[in-house]
């Protein structure tokens, strides 16, 4: 069996009172400096010179080129000096720094940024993955977390002490940079969205004319901030350095693959999961991909057994004759099992995000039916995720994300080339790729609505509502409360409001 990657198949694998736990390379929060302006100091508050600290990693330096590249190499930049931060104090270094030097700035944790905007050409790239410590309460149910764990790293370490938050299904995303574009994978409809789950978080903002300041936003500082971070937190209001999470307690999961070889059978497939999987038992995530040469499904079911996840799926199941296989145990050596290592996935890669909320018609289906049977490399597919469940409900507190009435989530994606530690060189397949890409996402503009900005797309019309819906207003109004001065914008970030 073929191994896909990011958006392709997942692969199978056989298979007391307060606590803390702390991954390999975490670092505590340091205190401010002398010089830094603290969360209580007044907005017009001068500050000392700026110094870098951290690791910091120059043009001239041997490790530069690592440093700098992402996980999609169709983009490459050169950034004028990257600073991996150790605690929280580097960040205000950092941010202090490049507004005294007049520098421009971003802000990188996973390194997936998708049309590369966690990277900028002689700027700044404040690199926040070293911030990796895990602080879980067991009594309260409450984990605080470093900003720099993939999702990975979260989930195995949570599921060590049988807890769990949703987040997506690729390990090797910052956890950050999921939750605070939405978050959505295999748990989503049983706890929400991964921002609904995050109820505080630590973050360095601008203060003044040059400096910059610690604050925290929860229910009850800063309320509108957290509003804002639940879905448009990413290098929009300042640099999370820590994320407080509530937990669900989880067990065990039951996870299910079924293959289906060639796709002949995609129009009932297709119309027995969206007449399924976003109304079935709330507890049940499910993902249906669809490569030229295969049809997969895979659904998590917490706390279930095996035949309750195939009698939920039954009416998909029963198409044909899958291959179905399916293994029980903790969630995160389960998900530890369908990881694909980045070393073996292509180089470059495009992606059109799309919500849906009335089922596909035929007429859809059949344009999905005759792009996958055209896609240039094996690594194209058609991604769909149901929502529904409690998806629909939203957190105290609200979020920024608008999509919770969506039956599905889809997504056109295309990956191609080789890795290198020199990119850029032109693949003769770039073209190819994403003209398919392009016309693939148009043809279905009719049947979709809105896009998610953890998958954005530069040429996306309309990208303030397609990935806000009605709440850009008020994210305009905070962000010129918290950034007046716009030192975190990129191609399609949030710009402060004016008067």
């Amino acid at each position: 069996m073929n191994d896909f990657s990011r958006r392709g198949l997942l692969r199978v694998t056989a298979g007391a009172g307060a606590g803390a736990v702390v991954v390999s390379g975490a670092a505590a929060a340091a205190a401010p400096a002398a010089g830094a302006v603290t969360e209580a100091s007044g907005s017009d508050a001068h500050c000392a010179p700026a110094e870098l600290t951290g690791r910091i990693v120059r043009p001239e330096d041997a490790g530069y080129t690592d440093a700098r590249l992402g996980w999609d190499q169709l983009f490459s930049h050169y950034p004028l000096v990257i600073v991996f931060a150790q605690n929280t104090q580097d960040v205000v270094n950092a941010l202090t720094w490049a507004r005294q030097n007049d520098v421009a700035v971003r802000v990188r944790s996973g390194r997936h940024a998708l049309e590369g905007w966690s990277n900028v050409d002689n700027g700044l790239v404040i690199d926040i993955s070293d911030l990796k410590s895990v602080h879980v309460d067991t009594k309260s149910r409450i984990a605080t977390v470093g900003a720099g764990l993939n999702q990975l790293e979260a989930v195995t370490t949570l599921a060590e002490q049988n807890f769990a938050v949703t987040t997506g299904t690729e390990g090797s995303v910052g956890l950050s940079g999921a939750t605070l574009g939405g978050g959505f994978g295999f748990l989503t409809r049983w706890l929400g969205m991964a921002c609904d789950s995050l109820v505080g978080a630590e973050i360095v903002v601008p203060s003044g004319t040059e400096c910059a300041k610690v604050i925290h936003a929860d229910l009850y500082n800063n309320s509108d901030l957290l509003w804002a971070l639940r879905g448009a937190g990413n290098g929009n209001f300042g640099i999370v350095t820590s994320l407080t999470y509530k937990l669900a307690p989880l067990k065990s999961v039951t996870y299910l693959q079924a293959t289906w070889q060639g796709i002949d059978n995609l129009r009932p497939i297709f119309e027995a999961y969206q007449r399924t999987a976003p109304t079935t038992d709330a507890r049940l995530g499910t993902q249906l991909e669809i490569h030229r040469n295969q049809i997969f499904l895979f659904g998590v079911l917490p706390e279930g057994t095996p035949d309750e996840t195939k009698k939920l799926l039954a009416s998909i199941l029963s198409i044909d004759s899958p291959d179905i296989t399916t293994q029980v145990g903790n969630w995160g050596d389960v998900y530890a099992g369908f990881q694909i290592p980045i070393e073996q996935e292509p180089a470059n890669w495009k992606f059109h995000s799309q919500f849906t909320r009335k089922p596909f018609p035929s007429d859809a289906i059949d344009i999905v039916d005759s792009f996958i049977r055209t896609a240039p490399t094996d690594d194209s597919n058609f991604f769909v995720q149901a929502f529904g469940g409690n998806v629909r409900r939203s957190p105290r507190g609200g979020t920024a994300f608008p999509h919770r009435d969506a039956l599905f989530y889809s997504e056109p994606g295309v990956g191609w080339g080789e890795r290198s530690d020199q990119p850029g060189v032109c693949d003769p397949l770039t073209s190819q790729c994403q003209a398919w890409i392009a016309e693939f996402s148009q043809a279905l503009r009719t049947y979709v609505d809105g896009a998610y900005v953890n998958v954005p797309n530069i040429a996306q019309q309309d990208w303030e509502t397609a990935y806000w819906g009605n709440n850009f207003d008020r994210l305009r109004t905070i962000k010129a409360k918290y950034d007046p001065n716009n030192v975190f914008q990129y191609e399609q970030s949030v710009p402060p409001a004016v008067c």
